[in-house]
């Protein structure tokens, strides 16, 4: 194996902790090479169960794990948390915001996703998105607030209070929608007796004609049957334009009076690839050969959301975590490949099909040719996100979490929490 320092092991950097680089550090663990890890946060988070600690199910402790306790018998990986600013791919250093760099002989970028906004900016400051632990408990913060506020108030801000706009109907927004609901039918309804709790909505905006693109037609016409039957409002092919703190605009010219927008319409890649000066998507990832190599860089590999992976049939794989895991272990397989002198490797995706769950006794999933829905499905989705779920702490925890919430139809955690001089209700007013 060859380094910059003549006698030196190789130095592999990875750039984020998230399902690919953590992924590519594990399988890089234990090989003759110094790995350092990267990431802003000092923790990993499944992200798969992040809707349920905004919907006051789960802890945050439950679905994070300290990046250091995953490699602390891991010899030959450090962990250093910092902002990383950008790569000088001709000098092979990655340069971080306290203005250090540091070198390396391969490099792989991984450094996951952020929210689309759509160019819809004036959304970033009116919508709740949800996708990292302090977006998760903002949301919990708010949405419980919305209840205490609206204890209080005239009708007409009360039911403005207590409708609930979710915008996107992936995984994401299905599943929230649907934990929403079930939060309010049962633990709120509890909580606030005196509030006409069945005059509360949960409306769930697809821009698309169907819920869950991507899935077969029959499971989303079932998500949203089953939606639907819990209490959630759901409009299909209706685009949102804009919105403010009062109101979601939409794309017929109609206006929902709300408090709460929660977005989940989309990804996009981190802004450390945008800074990058390489071949990019219409998207914006990273464009990378079947190797997962950066196209017209020799030392430098990319994988997980922020690269443009790609199917069989040529198009982008989705940016979720099957992909990203499968591509962060094929990075580190070809980076060892690499430094050996070996040819490397295409990626080829295995698809193990696609999961939601939609609430208590219901979900579905697409295995093949084999279509689960309801109850089958459910269970199958809790036992595969408690397999994949780092830990036997936070399994453990999880498990004793939804047995609670499965026999008592509670929601231990329905608590407003906030760091020091934020307001108890920042969003509601």
């Amino acid at each position: 194996m060859n380094s910059q320092d003549e006698g030196a092991r190789p130095r592999v950097v990875v750039i984020g902790a998230g399902f690919a680089g953590l992924q590519c550090a594990r399988r890089l663990a234990g090989e003759p090479v110094d790995v350092l890890v990267l990431d802003r946060e000092n923790h990993h988070l499944f992200t798969p169960l992040l809707y349920q600690v905004a919907s006051a199910l789960l802890n945050p402790s439950d679905i994070a794990n300290p990046v250091r306790r995953i490699f602390q018998n891991a010899g030959n990986v450090r962990v250093r948390m910092a902002e990383v600013e950008g790569v000088d791919f001709a000098g092979r250093r990655v340069a971080l915001a306290d203005g250090t760099s540091i070198p390396y002989d391969r490099v792989v970028v991984a450094c996951g996703s952020r929210t689309n906004w759509f160019g819809m900016d004036g959304m970033a400051s009116a919508a709740l998105p949800l996708k990292n632990l302090p977006d998760a408990l903002a949301l919990r913060n708010h949405v419980l607030a919305c209840f205490e506020a609206a204890a209080f108030r005239d009708p007409t801000e009360r039911a403005a209070l207590m409708r609930f706009v979710v915008v996107g109907g992936g995984p994401t927004g299905v599943e929230y929608a649907g934990a929403l609901s079930e939060l309010i039918r049962r633990p709120v309804r509890r909580d606030f007796p005196d509030l006409d709790i069945d005059r509360a909505r949960v409306v769930l905006i697809e821009a698309g004609p169907s819920l869950l693109t991507g899935f077969p037609a029959e499971l989303g016409d079932y998500a949203r049957r089953e939606l639907e039957r819990r209490g959630v409002e759901v409009l299909l092919e209706t685009p949102v334009v804009g919105g403010d703190e009062r109101e979601v605009r939409l794309g017929s010219e109609a206006r929902i009076e709300t408090r709460t927008i929660v977005w989940t319409a989309g990804v996009r890649p981190a802004r450390l690839v945008d800074a990058m000066a390489v071949p990019k998507t219409d998207g914006g990832r990273i464009e990378v050969d079947e190797r997962l190599r950066i196209v017209g860089v020799a030392d430098a590999f990319a994988a997980g959301d922020a690269a443009a992976a790609r199917s069989r049939g040529g198009t982008p794989l989705p940016m979720m975590a099957p992909p990203a895991m499968q591509a962060g272990r094929h990075a580190a397989d070809n980076v060892l490949r690499d430094l050996r002198g070996e040819p490397l490797r295409g990626f080829a995706y295995r698809d193990k099909g696609t999961m939601a769950t939609i609430g208590r006794s219901a979900a579905v999933a697409a295995i093949g040719r084999v279509r689960l829905k309801g109850f089958p499905g459910w269970i199958l989705w809790l036992a595969l996100h408690l397999f994949y779920l780092i830990g036997f702490r936070n399994r453990l925890a999880v498990l004793l979490e939804w047995t609670w919430d499965y026999l008592r139809w509670d929601r231990p955690i329905r608590l407003i929490t906030r760091a020091r001089g934020d307001p108890a209700a920042p969003r509601v007013g």
